[in-house]
């Protein structure tokens, strides 16, 4: 397990925050320290005060190979969707921690919690959906700085996770997150280490009053 840092500033834990994939070590996870970085997620903000988030714990071996070979599956889609260099670079990719992480964490969405008013969301239908995201984004930050590992797994169909975990059809799964201890972070992102997308630089991604104005 790497070394807790606490005490690091908050630009510290978000420099050094990364998708782990390959870096878990598969040690159980201590259930005070599961219980706070759940804490920091549940206590991120949410429009209408609707907390619309729930975490489903996943350890069973079993669901979770079950997972992974879905994921496995649809990473072959697609691959066979990509040619030439993208198709090279993309089999050198490893996308999921999923079996050798302490355990998988599934946030889900309910759209109707806090309803059926719920304030703030009149205009924009999404907004619970983005407090969700900030849910995620808090407890992928508070894992950093407790010196834990995060990889959020995108390469699976709603409908199979819903079934696979008992979730009712109005409630969505937003991610599946393979949580736990780690040999270490890298440096350098995955994908840009992997030549896959380099980052873009910060002044490309600042507007001057409209969006197609640069800033000055």
């Amino acid at each position: 397990m790497s070394e807790a840092r606490p005490l690091a500033s908050l630009y510290d834990v978000i420099e050094r925050r990364r998708d782990v994939r390959a870096e878990f070590t598969g040690e159980p996870l201590p259930d005070d320290q599961l219980l706070r970085i759940l804490g920091a997620a549940h206590q991120a903000p949410s429009v209408g005060h609707s907390q619309p988030w729930d975490f489903i714990l996943v350890r069973d071996p079993a669901t979770r190979r079950r997972f992974q070979q879905h994921v496995a599956t649809e990473r072959d889609v697609f691959a066979d969707s990509l040619t030439g260099e993208r198709a090279e670079t993309f089999g050198k990719i490893k996308i999921e921690g999923i079996l050798e992480s302490s355990l998988g964490v599934v946030v889900s969405y309910d759209p109707d919690r806090g309803g059926p008013a719920v304030l703030g969301r009149h205009a924009i239908a999404d907004a619970g959906l983005y407090s969700t995201c900030l849910a995620i984004q808090n407890l992928w930050l508070a894992a950093t700085a407790e010196g834990l590992g995060v990889g959020w797994v995108s390469f699976y169909r709603e409908e199979f996770l819903q079934q696979l975990l008992d979730i009712p059809t109005t409630i969505r799964p937003i991610a599946w997150l393979c949580v736990g201890t780690v040999s270490g972070l890298q440096d350098t992102p995955d994908l840009e280490r992997h030549r896959w997308r380099s980052r873009r630089p910060l002044a490309e991604a600042i507007h001057e009053g409209s969006y197609r104005a640069p800033l000055r």
